[in-house]
């Protein structure tokens, strides 16, 4: 009797937390002929943001992009503002708390925001190592039973900014198969960017929502605030907010651009699961002209194999709807991208997926600039000559073994 009790009240709690995170899903259904280039507003309102004009981006490339980002902490002078998800013992591990340390210890403020269940293996000698040289680091949502309630909503956001003026934003995470070129399975393929201008302000109001969160601390002042000039001619615009009630911002900038393409949409991301409504989206795009490609690791070339199964039980439908379908099976390509019609693009740190979408917290950020789309889409082209294009027929002849592990692991995507 009072097994069942105990078990009554757990199920009902779990239905107060379900009717408290609840919200309806955008309809994707939008009637509106203007070009992706005239619709940054209503992107930038939809997604609770604001058109940040003035900005440079520039793109890294797998293991080049922490070259570059030691390099940028080393000459950081205030502060030092570090978030992520991802972080394992090893070579770049190392290397990037001995830089962490020396900022520190040289008085510039580091704080270090680290998701609890994603660097639970980033070694105690690392973390001592970081608060005896001064760094403020904070675990986000480590297990507590007072946060029950929240505790699968995870830190997914990779981001570093300095001194308030130069920001990183991509996939990469600080583990050692991040290193190298990815030209094996042993060196994933990712990317991320460097932004100068006055979009910086964003990302550091994107730390400073969770770090203020998980430690109370607010922020101020020229050091982590400073008056920001034009440093280039591009409009960025920041997705991050999650309000109560209403679908993530991160949701519905992924969701609507789907509606806005009118010649191409090429997607990378290696956890790619849509919804059914993104599906029927992405099919009334194909029905509407636009080239829709998809590119993202086999199942051979993944991490976590159990994802790609789940994205493959709609991957008839979404063949049938005319989407393109790449899967590339010689190492994990982690990078989260996206371009329209060679004239707008975004990158971040959402997965394709209600998980990235609903739960976690993510940050994606949009660029109205043709030669950054043509940039993406350049690599783009590169991983797609040596992956392999899906094709209906074939894949309407894979075995029933695959169909049911397919189908078992969609039931539980949310969670893996």
């Amino acid at each position: 009797m009072v097994t069942l009790i105990v078990i009554g009240v757990i199920l009902f709690l779990v239905l107060v937390i379900w009717s408290i995170k609840r919200h309806r899903d955008p309809r994707l259904q939008v009637e509106c002929d203007a070009p992706i280039d005239q619709l940054i507003p209503s992107l930038v309102g939809l997604s609770l943001s604001t058109p940040v004009d003035g900005n440079s981006v520039e793109i890294f490339e797998n293991g080049a992009y922490f070259d570059v980002l030691l390099e940028e902490i080393a000459a950081a002078r205030h502060s030092v503002h570090f978030e992520t998800f991802l972080w394992k013992e090893g070579v770049l591990g190392k290397r990037l708390a001995d830089a962490l340390c020396e900022r520190a210890r040289a008085g510039v403020t580091v704080r270090a925001l680290l998701d609890a269940n994603g660097t639970n293996k980033m070694g105690k000698e690392i973390e001592q190592q970081l608060k005896d040289a001064g760094c403020k680091l904070t675990k986000f949502h480590p297990f507590d039973w007072r946060h029950i309630g929240v505790f699968n909503e995870r830190d997914h956001r990779k981001l570093v900014v300095l001194d308030g003026r130069t920001a990183f934003l991509g996939g990469h995470c600080i583990v050692d198969t991040w290193l190298g070129d990815a030209e094996d399975k042993m060196n994933y393929a990712d990317i991320s960017a460097r932004l100068r201008g006055p979009i910086v302000h964003s990302v550091q109001a994107a730390f400073s929502e969770n770090w203020v969160g998980q430690t109370g601390e607010l922020f101020m002042g020229d050091e982590v605030f400073p008056p920001l000039e034009r440093a280039g001619n591009i409009t960025a615009h920041a997705a991050y907010v999650k309000p109560e009630g209403s679908a993530p911002a991160v949701k519905l900038l992924h969701h609507a651009v789907i509606c806005t393409a009118r010649k191409r949409l090429w997607i990378q991301n290696p956890y790619f699961i849509p919804e059914p409504e993104a599906i029927d989206a992405l099919g009334a795009a194909v029905a509407r002209g636009v080239d829709v490609r998809v590119l993202m690791p086999s199942t051979s070339g993944s991490d976590n194999p159990m994802v790609q199964h789940a994205g493959h039980r709609n991957f008839a439908k979404l063949l049938r709807c005319g989407v393109r379908l790449f899967e590339y099976p010689h190492t994990l390509l982690h990078q989260k991208v996206m371009t329209v019609d060679g004239a707008w693009c975004a990158i971040g740190s959402a997965n394709f997926d209600d998980r990235s979408f609903e739960i976690n917290e993510e940050i994606t950020l949009g660029f109205n600039d043709a030669a950054t789309a043509e940039r993406l889409d350049q690599i783009f082209e590169k991983y797609a000559a040596r992956a392999k294009e899906i094709k209906l027929e074939t894949w309407r002849k894979r075995g029933w073994k695959h169909r049911l592990i397919d189908n078992f692991y969609y039931v539980f995507n949310e969670v893996l």
